[in-house]
């Protein structure tokens, strides 16, 4: 089976275009070669690709007919993506919402204030210890 339809039979990715795209990228390796999205791969092959800033690795157990439910992946794939992997993404999601809350746009002059008058007040903190 070409590596582009068993990643979009094992539901990494929406469609076959879009892991076209990522081959073309040079995101998707099998067996730590860079493959165009017709490559064969076959059972006991270890496919690497990057998406969502996490690189995933998997090893292909057996190869589907045709695209499987979610309940049905394991059989096909064993995910071989470290831990620490995800933590990273979370993390990553944790500091973006930190500076600024998701829709609240461009800070207002209000907010401008706001922050500069903490900035102000820790200053004014720091400097009378």
């Amino acid at each position: 089976m070409r590596v582009d339809k068993y990643l979009w039979c094992v539901r990494y990715y929406k469609t076959r275009t879009m892991v076209t795209q990522a081959c073309q990228k040079n995101q998707v390796s099998v067996n730590d070669q860079v493959v165009k999205a017709s490559r064969e791969v076959f059972a006991g092959d270890k496919i690497s690709f990057r998406k969502d800033q996490i690189t995933y690795t998997i090893r292909v157990l057996d190869i589907p007919d045709n695209r499987v439910g979610a309940k049905l992946v394991d059989i096909y794939r064993k995910d071989e993506t470290p831990e620490e992997a995800f933590a990273h993404l979370e993390l990553l999601k944790l500091s973006k919402q930190h500076y600024r809350k998701f829709g609240e746009g461009r800070p207002t002059k209000k907010d401008r204030r706001d922050l500069d008058n903490m900035e102000y007040i820790t200053t004014e903190n720091d400097e009378a210890e």
